[in-house]
């Protein structure tokens, strides 16, 4: 080899020398020639010294590699038997310095030549990877030639890898190629789809004289490169011999003849500059257009390695390692620098650089497509005879270029010049066709129309033209040059004024300027600025025109798609500013503004994906009732497949919209939206997520964390789960680590959130439910409270139990990890809380672990739970600052009350128990159980129940207070004028807030049906009328009852009611005919509907219960014939679980009986003397209202008289009607006189 390297240099010194005695500058460029340059400069003698040399290198190679491989097969074929007999190996074969032409056919037989062939055919198709091969190397790739026995084919199979193809076989092609992912500008994003087509030959056949002379007289065909060729396709046998004939073109003998030649010193050549080796691609040979470096630090020219995966590939091509990223990444744009500021440097080099040619797909709406793209090996003869005999398709293609290159000149220069409107206005629409017509040669276009004076032309035109049509036109161009080279960009952005004109345009209604402003890529800052915002939110409501089928032009960039981003970017500047909002709240919450960004979760590009993903965001903090309608809107498909190929960032907005969309108040919806976010992914949505929480940040690890968990609780909790246990160790961790506060307060926040309860307005009920518990809780709620989602009575259960259920699984992934270790972190939490926030939030998770320990099986984790939290909520609850931290306090120590070990620790801090208890005994119930465990039982219930005047009204203008109800902290009075009024509760007095005076006579029952929030009113005038009430009291159906209502019950779909006579009447919702007739026999004063039985108390003093399915009829108590006496009607009736109260005279000693609703057996009865005409049940309390107008309070345990209360003024008027509150806080009362008065128990 040192032989032969010392012979071809001095040849090579030879060539530099000669060309510095013709006035050549060789004297520093010698050293830095590439071998293309010095084949260039020798002459006709050297190059044919320089082609023996290198065929006689080959043979000897040849020779040397055969006899090599024939002895490796000898030591192959004897090793076993040399192993036994222990016989030396042979020797090695002498090496051959000189072989002579027949020296290769006469040294080896066909037979051993074929083995040989077929040897090297293996070891390449295992280990050879033609990509890296030199340029001395990829000479063996090609058949030799000289062989006594004609051209011997080399017979190796296609390479499973991309082949390098010489830059001058490489023409246009049509590709298409995957738009960049990355978070670039966004014209960078559009360059990679339209780059503009340039040559693509180093040094073109066509410019070297002697090549036609050197190809003239061949006859063989050239298929295309590998790189052509589709991926998969067997080559057909007939296609070896076209290799042979690429192989005799890329051969040295070719290149040396087409380079040099006899007469190569007499032909002008051009000094070509060497190229960096970084600058060219591996696989095509060529300087880089659209660099992409992959995961294993290779770079690769966009459209080849997209063509290499196309074809099933799944490693890299160099490393061979294993490529995981489902798309490529984005250009790598500092190499792209270098290449273009190389470029600058030598532009012979980049004059001669081959530039890749545009993908297929192009947003410019042309009518024709671009040429496409070819990988080829021109045959000699069809060189020699294009260069001879141009074809006619040719002229004429051409003799058509060069009459529109002529007619864009002219229309370019009358729209420069031209000081007429109407003229320049016809150069733009002229210069749109020209563009349109321009397949194949955008190039020309672009560098034509892409001149400063050509861009501030079409700007003259935006400030001065009316034309609609015009308008569109020119952004359009201008859109497309911006989105094609960045010099348009800066010229557009170096005036302020030429910005401020499409923003005025765009707010004036032409809505293509928008995506026009996003290719200029302005920051947030200028964007709010520019305040079009109302008129970014204008164009996404609309949809931006994106379906208008009738457009003038089709923007690269969709108006609505440019309209979602910067408006995203808009909001998330404003966030920063929350001085003034960049929005109005109820433009972001409108449901066809959210429809229409919903429908951009599905977008094709992934920039408007994620913009939409934050936009939503936004609406979702604005109006938490917006949560439903995005739900019921979007399809999360494109979105969590687009999670795997967007940055940190925007991975983190994604899990934060998918989180705030599982606050939903049904539990049903919550876990259909967590199945469609688990299954709707192409990829593992779980396995993608624990991913993402091993490396993210501390403040966002808690989120994270939460909507894994939740998608591992979509089903039964295993025993082992790596998500659930990853989970939850990194919310532990989060709240450990007091380094970071944030990251503690949400990790507390989702703990609390896992209970699944919200609000319809998403916001989280833990606290609330768990102050019901211990009794506590605001007693007026704001209006939008009572808006609760319609449903029947069954499915109201479902959801209770799927609640429960939830709940359940939550708490016990939670508490059973590493035996109860997140006990201990929300005890130091509790501890050490500097934060109001962190510590509401912890005691919260806490108080709900703890009340669930005993729902849950027996994990044996609450003595570990004690020990953590025991001392913490003692301290809690002696010097909460807090009544409602006082109160969740309570409710956890009351769960470690239920057993004996419990019961033992907490008297260790009885003194200060019984002390708090004492203090909240007042204004609990729970305080005052865990009082009574606490003390034996020896507190005196009487001195507890003390009941307080909270405020009162007097309405005696609409004459007696004929019936009320309470609910919601809304006080619903009938009168008897036929008025309806809704009150809220003050200081001292009640506050009117509806009055409504549709019926015409009095009201005489008040009905509310829980599950839809409506309320039903039964009068007088024969009609039962249905009020919502929202903003305000509203009427929303009425029913004819043909009769005078007395007494009224309802039920989901129908409503039982007494009239004026005898009998009950039932109306259904569902049946528009007449009301059915039920007990005809008897008079019924007072009755109660509970699950499809109606029980009646009638006028004879009669009690039954009537089954409205069937229509049977059961006794619970014989009414009395009245003969001699007088009669006892059933006054009032209360059914409170499966207990019946009826309300009478104190004819028999017990003017209240008390009776089982299943087996009508007797229970107790209540010892008063008065009569009663109303009755109604608290949890603890009984309270009877009598005709002189006091309100006796009974014990409903005991049935003891704890106290009474005086309704009427002066004891002048009866007790008409009366109504307790959920949790039997507030007793509300109506008397004949017209007065309305609340106690509240204290």
């Amino acid at each position: 080899m040192r032989h032969f390297a010392a012979r071809r240099a001095s040849t090579a010194a030879a060539a530099a020398e000669a060309a510095s005695q013709r006035g050549e500058d060789g004297s520093v460029e010698t050293s830095a020639m590439s071998a293309m340059r010095v084949l260039s400069l020798m002459s006709g003698a050297q190059a044919q010294e320089m082609r023996d040399l290198e065929r006689e290198y080959e043979k000897v190679l040849d020779t040397n590699c055969i006899a090599y491989a024939l002895y490796l097969k000898k030591i192959l074929e004897a090793g076993d038997a040399a192993k036994e007999t222990y016989s030396p190996p042979p020797p090695p074969p002498e090496l051959v310095f000189g072989v002579g032409d027949d020296d290769q056919d006469g040294d080896v037989d066909d037979e051993t030549t074929a083995e040989t062939d077929e040897a090297v055919s293996s070891q390449n198709d295992v280990r050879y990877n033609p990509i890296w091969a030199d340029a001395d190397e990829a000479a063996d790739l090609y058949p030799r030639q000289g062989s006594g026995k004609g051209r011997r084919e080399l017979m190796r199979p296609p390479s499973l890898y991309p082949q390098r193809v010489p830059p001058h076989l490489i023409v246009q092609q049509q590709q298409s190629s995957p738009s960049p992912t990355g978070r670039g500008s966004p014209v960078a994003r559009l360059r990679a789809g339209h780059s503009p087509a340039t040559p693509s030959s180093d040094v073109s056949m066509e410019d070297s004289p002697s090549s036609s002379e050197l190809l003239a007289g061949r006859e063989e065909k050239h298929t295309a490169s590998p790189l052509s060729r589709p991926a998969g396709r067997a080559r057909p046998r007939g296609e070896e011999d076209d290799d042979d004939d690429v192989a005799a073109m890329l051969s040295p003998e070719h290149a040396s003849s087409v380079m040099g030649g006899d007469g190569g010193g007499d032909v002008a050549r051009r000094p070509v500059v060497a190229t960096p080796k970084d600058f060219v691609c591996p696989i095509t040979s060529q300087v880089f257009d659209d660099p992409v470096t992959l995961e294993t630090g290779q770079t690769y020219e966009r459209r080849a390695i997209q063509e290499w995966l196309d074809r099933g590939n799944a490693t890299c091509p160099i490393t061979r390692h294993r490529l995981h990223g489902a798309h490529l990444p984005s250009t790598n744009y500092v190499l792209k620098r270098l290449i273009a500021a190389w470029r600058d440097q030598n532009p012979a080099a980049s004059s001669s650089a081959p530039t890749p040619p545009p993908p297929a797909t192009t947003t410019m709406d042309s009518p024709a497509a671009a040429a496409p793209f070819k990988i080829s090996s021109p045959s000699p003869d069809a060189t020699v005879s294009q260069a001879s005999a141009p074809s006619p398709t040719s002229v004429i293609a051409q003799a058509s270029l060069d009459s529109s290159v002529g007619e864009l000149r002219a229309a370019v220069s009358c729209l420069c010049t031209s000081e007429e409107l109407a003229d320049s206005e016809r150069s733009v629409l002229r210069i749109e066709r020209l563009w349109r017509e321009a397949a194949g040669a955008e190039h020309v276009v672009l560098a034509a129309l892409a001149k400063p004076a050509v861009v501030n032309g079409f700007v003259e035109i935006l400030f001065n033209s009316v034309s609609a049509q015009v308008l569109q036109v020119a952004v359009f161009l201008l859109a497309e040059l911006a989105s094609r080279d960045d010099a348009v960009v800066q010229t557009l952005t170096r005036v302020d004024s030429d910005v401020d004109c499409l923003v005025a345009l765009f707010k004036k209604g032409l809505v293509e300027a928008v995506s026009l402003i996003h290719l200029l890529s302005p920051s947030p800052e200028q964007l709010v600025e520019m305040d079009m915002a109302d008129a970014l939110v204008a164009t996404i409501r609309r949809g931006g025109g994106d379906d208008d089928g009738g457009a003038v032009v089709k923007m690269c960039v969709k108006p609505k798609a440019a309209s979602v981003i910067l408006l995203s970017q808009i909001l998330v500047e404003g966030g920063r500013d929350s001085s003034s909002p960049a929005v109005a709240k109820s433009a972001l919450v409108s449901e066809r503004f959210i429809r229409s960004v919903a429908a951009s979760l599905e977008a094709e590009q992934v920039e408007e994906r994620v913009a939409a993903v934050r936009i939503l965001l936004r609406c979702v903090a604005e109006d938490g009732h917006c949560r439903s309608s995005i739900v019921e809107n979007s399809a999360l498909a494109a979105v969590l497949d687009a999670f795997h190929v967007v940055g940190d960032a925007d991975k983190f907005d994604i899990v934060r919209l998918l989180s705030e969309l599982l606050k939903l108040k049904r539990r049903s919806a919550a876990d259909r939206l967590l199945r469609t976010i688990k299954e709707a992914s192409s990829f593992s949505m779980m396995h993608t997520l624990l991913v993402y929480l091993q490396s993210t940040t501390p403040e966002q690890s808690p989120v994270v964390a939460g909507l894994l968990l939740q998608l591992d609780l979509l089903v039964e909790p295993r025993k082992i789960s790596m998500y659930r246990e990853e989970a939850v160790d990194s919310l532990i961790q989060c709240l450990k680590n007091s380094d970071y506060p944030r990251s503690q307060l949400l990790a507390a926040e989702t703990i609390m959130n896992l209970s699944g309860k919200f609000s319809s307005s998403g916001r989280p009920l833990s606290r609330s439910s768990l102050l019901k518990l211990a009794r506590v809780k605001e007693r007026h709620r704001p209006s939008h409270d009572l808006s609760i989602s319609r449903g029947a009575g069954e499915d109201e259960m479902e959801e209770e139990k799927a609640a429960a259920e939830w709940e359940r699984k939550a708490a016990y992934a939670l508490v059973s990890h590493e035996f109860g270790l997140v006990f201990e972190a929300l005890s130091g939490c509790l501890a050490a809380a500097k934060n109001g926030e962190l510590f509401t939030a912890s005691l919260v998770s806490a108080a709900w672990l703890v009340r669930m320990l005993p729902l849950l099986p027996d994990t044996g984790v609450l003595g570990a739970a004690r020990v953590c939290l025991l001392r913490q909520l003692v301290l809690v609850l002696r010097s909460g600052k807090h009544g409602s931290d006082r109160a969740l306090a309570m409710v956890a120590l009351r769960s470690f009350m239920n057993d004996r070990e419990g019961m033992h620790e907490i008297t260790t801090y009885i003194k200060d128990v019984l002390r708090t208890l004492r203090e909240l005994k007042k204004s609990s119930g729970l305080a005052f159980e865990m009082l009574k465990l606490l003390s034996d039982g020896q507190e005196s219930s009487i001195d507890m129940w003390n009941h307080k005047e909270l405020n009162h009204a007097d309405c005696s203008s609409n004459g007696e207070v004929t019936s009320i109800a309470y609910f919601k902290g809304y006080i619903f009075s009938g009168h008897s004028d036929g008025t309806l009024k809704v009150w809220e509760g003050s200081e001292n007095i009640l506050r009117l807030v509806h009055e409504s005076q549709e019926h015409t006579k009095a009201i005489t029952s008040l009905a509310v049906l829980h599950s839809e929030e409506k309320l039903f009113s039964g009068s007088l005038d024969r009609t039962i009328r249905v009020w919502q009430l929202r903003d305000a009291l509203r009427c929303v159906e009425v029913h004819d009852a043909k009769d005078p209502v007395q007494s009224l019950a309802v039920a989901a779909a129908m409503a039982c009611f007494a009239p004026q006579g005898s009998g009950v009447k039932v109306l259904s919702w569902n049946n528009g005919g007449g009301a059915k007739v039920l007990n005809a026999s008897k008079v019924v004063k007072s009755m109660a509907l509970v699950h499809g039985k109606l029980f009646c108390g009638c006028n004879d003093g009669g009690v039954q219960e009537i089954d409205l399915a069937s229509g049977t009829i059961g006794v619970i108590q014989q009414g009395s014939k009245r003969i001699i006496g007088k009669a006892s009607p059933i006054y009032s009736l209360h059914l409170h679980g499966d207990l019946l109260y009826t309300g009478s005279t104190s004819l028999d000693g017990a003017s209240v009986k008390i009776w089982s609703s299943s087996n009508y057996s007797l229970v107790g009865t209540i010892p008063s003397s008065m009569e009663v005409r109303s009755l109604v049940v608290s949890s603890d309390l009984v309270y009877l209202g009598s005709r002189n107008g006091v309100v006796e309070i009974w014990s409903r345990e005991k049935l003891t008289r704890i106290g009474a209360l005086q309704a009427a003024a002066g004891g002048g008027g009866r007790v008409q009607c009366m109504a307790v509150d959920a949790d039997g806080d507030v007793i509300v009362v109506g008397t004949s006189d017209g007065r309305i008065q609340a106690w509240g128990l204290t």
